[in-house]
């Protein structure tokens, strides 16, 4: 335990993001996995159900089990998960009648899903705006038929070599500047159609983080590390204020809030109340530090 006792003589505030933590399809996916787990034994997500270990980590102890491989099981229930999981290995899993399929999806993961499928059947080139190794992205690849390319950042934008007209989707926790960004410098170039499949829940914490960090000392940012839009909120943060980027309580370091007076916390979709709580808990108890809303 790194942060004990009192962080300064003077009391500093904390202001907490209006908008933080569980967004609603994290929400609903972690609602599945714990029903599924009352009524049966053998439950598994494929992959990481979402990205936040110390989540995963609770689930594990009630049973719900994370698998690299599907291959590994030959029986009980398999919960995708919110990142979905590629077409060909979808349809492989439905093939399997001693396995049930539980599909957590998030619902504009699917949307982003959907767009993708149909504009597979068209001869144009599909440009997903997003993190390459991403598995919501290898998903989204998986449905475009061979027709995606994959773009991260305006550099790679102003490279593309392809023929035709693009169509444009987006990794859903992309930051809107960065996917305006891109659509502006491919617009230049080529003829284009543009389907904005960014989370309103994502874009919501961006804005709200966003913020808060131009009204603090210090900002501090929970969630997994291997979580994309806690990595953007922690990026939009560190543009506006000093920010850290935390997993759990114990990540935090007495020397970070000295001299500080306005502290601001915010969290990822992916990252759950009772960790929030533990942060906040450690930065101070609620009778030994102001808290307000990021709007007052």
């Amino acid at each position: 335990m790194q942060m004990t006792g009192k962080i300064g003589i003077k009391r500093p505030k904390i202001k907490i993001a209006d908008k933080s933590g569980f967004c609603f399809g994290v929400k609903r996916a972690i609602s599945l996995a714990e029903k599924t787990a009352d009524l049966h034994k053998k439950v598994y997500t494929l992959g990481p159900i979402i990205h936040n270990p110390q989540e995963v980590e609770r689930l594990d102890k009630q049973g719900i089990k994370t698998l690299k491989d599907a291959k590994t099981v030959k029986s009980g229930i398999i919960i995708l998960r919110t990142h979905g999981i590629p077409l060909l290995l979808h349809e492989e899993l439905k093939k399997k009648k001693s396995i049930e399929i539980i599909d957590a999806t998030c619902p504009f993961v699917k949307r982003a899903q959907d767009i993708v499928k149909d504009l597979s059947g068209k001869d144009e080139t599909i440009v997903i705006i997003g993190e390459r190794v991403h598995p919501e992205v290898a998903a989204l690849v998986s449905y475009g038929n061979g027709k995606c390319i994959v773009i991260e950042n305006i550099k790679e934008a102003q490279n593309i070599k392809a023929e035709g007209d693009l169509n444009i989707v987006s990794q859903t926790t992309q930051t809107p500047e960065n996917f305006n960004a891109i659509v502006k410098c491919l617009k230049k170039r080529y003829k284009i159609k543009v389907f904005n499949t960014i989370c309103k829940a994502t874009f919501d914490r961006q804005q709200s983080a966003e913020k808060l960090a131009k009204t603090v000392d210090l900002m501090i940012v929970v969630g997994g590390k291997n979580s994309g839009n806690t990595t953007r909120l922690a990026e939009i943060c560190s543009a506006k204020t000093k920010t850290y980027h935390i997993e759990k309580a114990d990540d935090l370091k007495k020397s970070w809030f000295k001299n500080k007076n306005i502290i601001g916390l915010t969290a990822g979709a992916s990252t759950p109340n009772w960790i929030i709580q533990q942060v906040q808990r450690r930065i101070g108890t609620a009778s030994k530090i102001r808290q307000v809303k990021s709007n007052k």
